[in-house]
């Protein structure tokens, strides 16, 4: 049975991946799906005393403080987290699987160097070290997948690393450099290939870790800049109605929560699928 099968045949993966999947759906297909531009301030989209308005037939999900349709920024801002998190976990994954095989495999003073670096961006708080990041770099779409890569990288270094360094000590790579095998053809047809199963996972559930990380940036007001509609600043933009217009908070909140649990649930179930022995541990 192939991965794909197991992994819908799981009802907790299979409702993490219909989540992504309809999320998926929505950001490709927004200029379709959504009746107004998310700029759009309408001219009807405030009430007489100027506030939001709540769902009704005409704006699906009510208005925010500036009469923009609500549901359009969402669906837009679905976007924004999909494209951030995708890249920048891309380029976490990528970065942190060279450093960590390089490191483990050669060792030596390339090693060590390169895993006291690792250890020492481990030291800084991920989510001070992004807004320092954030704040020294001019926030765009794409500054912002780049500093959350930046702080991302280092655990999967470091399970990378421990996985290599395991990995060299085995007696089949013994045989392959007793027989003169050179470093790159053990390294691509030996070490890279172990190295999936667990880069996939990774790949799944950092991009829920990244999700959040974007939306926290977004809501301190230093990730994705209006007039780019995220998630994050949907909610930065309208907490001051938290109590007079709730949903302009709790929906976007409702969507970052649901993706980053889809996700959550669809890594899970990759985990229990490539490595049986990690089974039920967290």
């Amino acid at each position: 049975m192939s991965v794909l099968k197991q992994l819908l045949a799981r009802p907790l993966a299979l409702f993490g991946f219909l989540i992504v999947s309809i999320t998926a759906i929505f950001a490709l297909f927004a200029p379709w799906l959504t009746p107004f531009a998310p700029e759009a301030q309408m001219f009807d989209g405030l009430t007489i005393e100027g506030a939001p308005l709540p769902p009704n037939a005409q704006f699906w999900l009510g208005t925010d403080l500036l009469g923009r349709d609500l549901f359009s920024r969402l669906v837009y801002g679905a976007q924004t987290s999909l494209i951030i998190g995708i890249v920048a976990n891309g380029v976490a994954v990528s970065l942190g699987a060279f450093v960590g095989i390089v490191a483990g495999f050669f060792r030596g003073w390339i090693g060590t160097i390169l895993m006291r670096f690792t250890d020492l961006m481990m030291a800084f708080p991920a989510l001070l070290l992004a807004i320092v990041l954030a704040a020294i770099f001019k926030p765009s779409l794409w500054i912002v997948a780049l500093v959350i890569a930046m702080v991302n990288w280092v655990q999967v270094a470091r399970v990378i690393f421990a996985q290599t360094v395991s990995l060299s000590e085995r007696d089949f790579i013994v045989a392959e450099r007793s027989i003169g095998a050179s470093s790159p053809r053990i390294l691509f047809h030996h070490i890279l290939p172990h190295m999936v199963p667990t880069l996939l996972v990774w790949s799944t559930l950092g991009i829920a870790t990244t999700v959040l990380l974007e939306a926290t940036l977004s809501y301190l007001g230093i990730g994705v800049q209006p007039p780019i509609p995220s998630w994050g600043n949907i909610i930065f933009e309208n907490q001051t109605y938290f109590t007079s217009a709730p949903w302009l908070v709790f929906v976007p909140g409702g969507a970052i929560v649901l993706l980053a649990l889809g996700f959550n649930l669809i890594g899970d179930a990759l985990r229990d699928i490539l490595d049986p022995t990690l089974k039920g541990k967290s």
